[in-house]
């Protein structure tokens, strides 16, 4: 008899519906990455943008609404960045647990120091952020400093498994400051290399590895390139040469390689987030990739 009602009770427990998994709507690759290391199987992870796609630029469409409408948490940048569709998200879909005054949204740059901050804003001198350069996601530090208040986050809409966030942090900062010695130790030879880039997407990247920027194929922060703009380039490379020209895996190569082809310098294409190429994963392996890609293109 006893055993009887212990198979029942087995059958019982067996037959209970899993606790529902938290949906989680990420502005960024590099989010829902990140999202996924801090919750495992405890969240459903959507992605508005991949790294291939501009994300100043994401076009609020339907199935994204239907997304927002669905989540629990929204995981974005923030300082601006999502600034011509995210609102539109937000609002469209009627969700109030991910309006900006409620626990369910998240921006990452809240946790960071975010550098580039105009003294003056005017919008003849392109697309210029209020707030700092929002490309925080390209120094593995600014990830630890968001790591900790986005599990935080997630156990304060999630209370019943705010122990399992925290051990997944936990887990998730120790591998990741030992990767970000063995990357710091890996790009040392980085250090001085001087590049031109498409667009200032990289900054944060380039202080962290000592990288110099001596120039940008864009005019203006985000007016595409022009002939006579990168002819200037072009002369100035006499007297201050950049050793290579790099763009963000969603830009047009057409510019880099044409500048390229007329400076004699490797025209090098880096992931600017998880999936921007094929070895680029998850966290750990876009930054392996990137660094990789740098060292091999600077001859390192």
């Amino acid at each position: 008899m006893r055993i009887r009602i212990l198979f029942f009770i087995f059958s019982l427990i067996a037959a209970a519906p899993a606790a529902a998994a938290l949906n989680v709507l990420a502005c960024e690759p590099e989010w829902g990455a990140l999202t996924r290391e801090l919750a495992g199987d405890r969240a459903k992870v959507y992605e508005a943008s991949t790294a291939l796609q501009d994300v100043h630029h994401i076009q609020a469409r339907p199935s994204l609404i239907a997304a927002a409408r669905r989540a629990n948490l929204v995981v974005c940048t923030g300082a601006e960045l999502e600034v011509g569709w995210l609102p539109v998200l937000t609002s469209e879909s009627g969700n109030a647990r991910i309006q900006p005054s409620a626990p369910g949204y998240f921006e990452a740059s809240r946790y960071v120091n975010l550098i580039e901050i105009p003294k003056r804003l005017d919008r003849r001198e392109g697309d210029v952020h209020a707030m700092g350069n929002p490309h925080i996601q390209t120094d593995p530090r600014n990830i630890a400093k968001v790591a900790p208040a986005l599990a935080a986050r997630l156990a304060q809409i999630d209370p019943p498994n705010a122990a399992w966030y925290q051990q997944r942090y936990e887990s998730f900062a120790k591998r990741w400051q030992q990767a970000i010695a063995r990357w710091q130790s890996e790009g040392a030879p980085l250090k001085g290399l001087k590049v031109v880039v498409h667009h200032e997407a990289f900054d944060y990247m380039f202080r962290w590895l000592g990288i110099e920027q001596v120039g940008a194929l864009e005019p203006l922060p985000g007016v595409d390139p022009t002939i006579s703009h990168m002819s200037e380039l072009l002369q100035a490379q006499k007297t201050n040469p950049a050793k290579l020209v790099l763009r963000a895996s969603y830009n047009d190569p057409r510019a880099s390689e044409w500048f390229a082809g007329r400076a004699g310098i490797p025209a090098v294409m880096l992931p600017f987030s998880v999936g921007g190429d094929d070895a680029s994963k998850d966290l750990f392996s876009w930054y392996d990739d990137m660094v990789a890609i740098l060292l091999k293109a600077a001859g390192k």
